[in-house]
């Protein structure tokens, strides 16, 4: 197998479609955020799937960008490198949430419910120390680094603009959680999904009629070319 430009942006597309589907997915029917939820193996799952979420949406939206790096200029640089901070940050997040904090939900309940109420934007009783910075890069990446990077990929024309514009809103609308109940927290993720869907089905569509026309320009060279 020949690893091209083309083949891995198109796994990149991929990668952002896949990322969309889990965000809506791990959504459905989620377990509250509390220490006796962190103990089950589905809060396990959920947060293996979070994990592997955040690193499709990087792969992802590296993709997008490299693929279109002129077109989105100064400001898709910076909604990249944002966004990619957020995602990066959100990895991290989730991994300690799958695989540290069960083993702590015992001895320290206290510090894993503070972490949890930090993650849904709560007040906190108690000191989670590095965590409550990291959800604060984590809010500010995802927030600006969507809205910017979505801007970009819209001014650029390249991929679908539905899907750009989607992204911008989907990212934006999250402003809107801190005065609406709790139970709008799932269905707000939703957008950003789909966004993330159309965006890496476009990229993989790009790529593939790309390699297509590449292909047709090649064929009368080699129709024409001496025997040897």
């Amino acid at each position: 197998m020949t690893v091209t430009p083309t083949s891995l942006t198109r796994a990149a597309g991929i990668s952002a479609a896949v990322a969309g589907l889990l965000f809506i997915a791990v959504q459905i029917n989620h377990p509250a955020m509390d220490v006796s939820s962190v103990t089950t193996t589905e809060w396990v799952v959920r947060q293996t799937a979070k994990t592997v979420m955040a690193a499709a949406a990087l792969a992802g939206i590296t993709g997008m960008y490299l693929r279109q790096v002129r077109q989105m200029g100064i400001l898709g640089l910076v909604g990249y490198l944002v966004f990619g901070v957020g995602y990066l940050v959100m990895f991290g997040i989730e991994f300690a949430g799958g695989y540290v904090l069960p083993s702590l939900a015992h001895t320290a309940p206290g510090y894993v419910n503070d972490v949890l109420a930090a993650g849904m934007g709560e007040t906190v009783k108690g000191n989670i120390g590095a965590m409550q910075t990291a959800f604060s890069l984590m809010g500010v990446g995802y927030l600006a680094g969507g809205v910017l990077f979505g801007l970009a990929l819209f001014r650029a024309r390249v991929l679908a603009r539905w899907a750009s514009g989607l992204l911008v809103l989907g990212t934006l609308a999250t402003l809107a959680l801190h005065v609406l109940p709790q139970s709008f927290d799932r269905p707000f993720a939703v957008p950003t999904g789909i966004a993330l869907i159309g965006l890496g089905i476009s990229l993989w569509r790009d790529q593939r009629t790309t390699a297509t026309v590449s292909t047709s320009n090649l064929a009368p060279a080699r129709a024409g070319a001496p025997a040897r």
